[in-house]
């Protein structure tokens, strides 16, 4: 990925060009106004990209039954249906990860049960071991469809905080080297603005499938809802003088 060019801007004054200023004066007093710190600063600008893969995923199984009696399509839709929720429950999903929906309805001379289950997993182990499982026992009755990869609110938050950060981090960094170059010493921040910030979804084009027929695997899936954020800070630092230096040490 290219890397975006930083710039720097530093302001640098002497002792004697910063008594040659002149200063406005306080209503009452007749001695100047004593110089702003912010005279003295170095201004940077910095980058930070963080990737994270999603962490949840969502899966819907479907449960179909048709009988010439209504109670024998019900109870055989319920069979199957408990065992998927208790086995989804036996892999750490909470009651708040599980939705079932019910749909009985006659069909011509017959009657039809249709049940859907809706769950959300944040283990990615455990979900493949719980799809595996029910399809070796269940029949072809229950269809186990792919998942569905995402982020929540919380995570994308958490991606965004630390991009920024870093950048910040890296912004440090850089007016520090600045800062040696120039024999100044780095003060404390005055100001931390985040310019722009770029979210893009993927983290590679091998994710998709070569030849578009097969089914992408569960990491290239993985990899597709993948989320990126690049965060571009600009901070102005404090250049300490020589005073302060010398009165720290």
């Amino acid at each position: 990925m290219a890397i975006t060019p930083g710039q720097v801007f530093a302001s640098l004054l002497s002792d004697a060009e910063n008594g040659k200023r002149c200063w406005p004066e306080r209503r009452g007093s007749k001695s100047p106004v004593p110089p702003p710190s912010a005279e003295r600063e170095v201004q940077v600008s910095a980058t930070a990209e963080v990737s994270a893969p999603p962490n949840r995923a969502r899966i819907c199984m479907l449960v179909a039954s048709r009988k010439e009696a209504a109670a024998a399509a019900k109870s055989s839709v319920t069979r199957r249906l408990d065992y998927i929720v208790q086995s989804v429950r036996a892999h750490g999903v909470r009651e708040d990860g599980i939705i079932v929906t019910k749909d009985f309805r006659r069909i011509e001379n017959a009657y039809q049960m249709e049940a859907e289950v809706s769950v959300i997993f944040s283990d990615f182990g455990k979900m493949e071991n719980c799809c595996n499982l029910l399809v070796e026992k269940l029949d072809s009755s229950v269809v186990v469809g792919s998942p569905q990869f995402y982020h929540t609110t919380e995570a994308v938050e958490n991606i965004r905080r630390q991009a920024c950060l870093r950048a910040v981090a890296n912004s440090r960094r850089k007016a520090f080297e600045v800062c040696r170059l120039l024999g100044q010493t780095l003060g404390r921040p005055l100001i931390v603005r985040e310019e722009e910030i770029k979210e893009t979804e993927g983290l590679t084009s091998e994710a998709q499938a070569p030849d578009n027929t097969r089914p992408l695997t569960i990491q290239q899936q993985i990899s597709n809802a993948s989320v990126t954020v690049c965060s571009k800070v600009y901070v102005t630092f404090e250049l300490k003088s020589k005073d302060n230096v010398k009165r720290n040490n």
